[in-house]
């Protein structure tokens, strides 16, 4: 039996899609990355997913002139690339409501933060500034509106005295890796749904994240 065919969908350099790809590399996962595409042709992590032997598409985002035909033309490839669930990781565009209600339930994405807090941009900066004591990150259904998607998998990390946004962020980034495949492997084995605006989920195990609470005193 063939095993569902994932495209990954970036922007920028790929890490969480070559976690992704490195995960799925395993004989027993369940799910195959078939495809990488990028609005951005310049972007850093086709050439990684080129050298990890994935087929990789460009769909310039420039090239469209408006947000519904640029999201026709990336259903028409994962059409063509016989996609069955669709992960974005890093894809730094605002789908259509067409779009996402078309792939309701078979589209996730990874959120750099610990979600309903930090939606959007920013989030290791606005985390420091708002003085949380933990921060982490969020694996979602992807919904119509941003970042509000019924959450299958969070981890979380302590913010620490002198933290920088790029220190903190490499702690999530971290865990991103860890949880980003974990929730893929639950949505393609079928154990997590999306059950209206709530996600059904069975039992399962997976080694814990680093969820810690900061030394009192």
């Amino acid at each position: 039996m063939s095993k569902p065919r994932v495209a990954v969908l970036i922007s920028g350099r790929g890490s969480n899609m070559m976690s992704l790809i490195e995960a799925a590399a395993a004989p027993d996962f369940p799910a195959e990355i078939a495809c990488v595409i990028s609005n951005r042709p310049e972007a850093h992590g086709l050439a990684r997913a080129q050298a990890a032997n994935i087929p990789v598409r460009a769909i310039d985002h420039k090239a469209f002139a408006d947000r519904p035909s640029f999201d026709a033309a990336l259903d028409a490839a994962l059409a063509e690339e016989q996609i069955d669930f669709v992960c974005l990781a890093g894809f730094m565009r605002l789908l259509t409501r067409a779009f996402t209600e078309k792939w309701a339930g078979r589209m996730i994405n990874i959120h750099p933060a610990l979600l309903p807090s930090f939606k959007g941009l920013h989030t290791h900066e606005r985390a420091l500034s708002e003085g949380v004591l933990i921060h982490g990150c969020t694996v979602h259904f992807v919904t119509a509106e941003m970042d509000v998607g019924p959450i299958i998998m969070q981890a979380a990390v302590p913010v620490l005295e002198g933290d920088t946004p790029g220190t903190l962020g490499a702690r999530v980034l971290a865990q991103e890796h860890v949880i980003y495949p974990a929730a893929l492997r639950l949505v393609c084995d079928g154990r997590a749904r999306l059950e209206g605006n709530r996600v059904g989920l069975d039992a399962f195990e997976i080694a814990p994240p680093a969820l810690v609470v900061p030394p009192v005193g």
